[in-house]
């Protein structure tokens, strides 16, 4: 169905564009008082203004609807495709947002029973360390040049 309305739709284009580009603009009077009249016209005295103008407007008329069918069905697709493979978002409560969180953290239990197998330090070694970290500031202030 789609593609009949598509064919309609460019075979009514082309005649638009083509019965627009037929019609006489309004400046074409001034060359028929010049002895162009209307004795040449395939449509009679009355001129082709009433005829084109009219076929115009019905195929203006045929051009709009169809524009507005594919637009619709155009629609109508957008809503089947983006409801097909997409999982819809269910309603996420306090509850199960904490549940999800708390089965992705890691045990604390498990890793308690490490920390206490880990060695004692002495403060006496920690005072060593704490003194030889300052001694090498000391020294890296020396050496900068001023």
């Amino acid at each position: 169905m789609e593609s009949v309305i598509l064919a309609v739709h460019v075979l009514v284009a082309l005649g638009v564009i083509g019965l627009v580009l037929l019609q006489q603009g309004k400046g074409a009077d001034a060359g028929a008082s010049f002895g162009g009249g209307a004795s040449q016209t395939v449509f009679g005295s009355s001129g082709s203004a009433n005829f084109l103008s009219r076929s115009t407007k019905w195929l203006s008329i045929v051009f709009f609807s169809t524009s507005f069918a594919l637009a619709y069905i155009a629609k109508q697709r957008a809503d089947e495709v983006s409801t097909a493979g997409i999982p819809q978002v269910s309603e996420i409560t306090e509850e199960t947002a904490k549940k999800e969180v708390a089965s992705d953290l890691p045990d604390v239990e498990e890793y308690a029973s490490e920390a206490d197998d880990l060695p004692e330090v002495d403060a006496e070694v920690l005072e060593a360390v704490d003194a030889e970290v300052s001694e090498g500031e000391k020294k890296a202030q020396n050496d900068k040049p001023e």
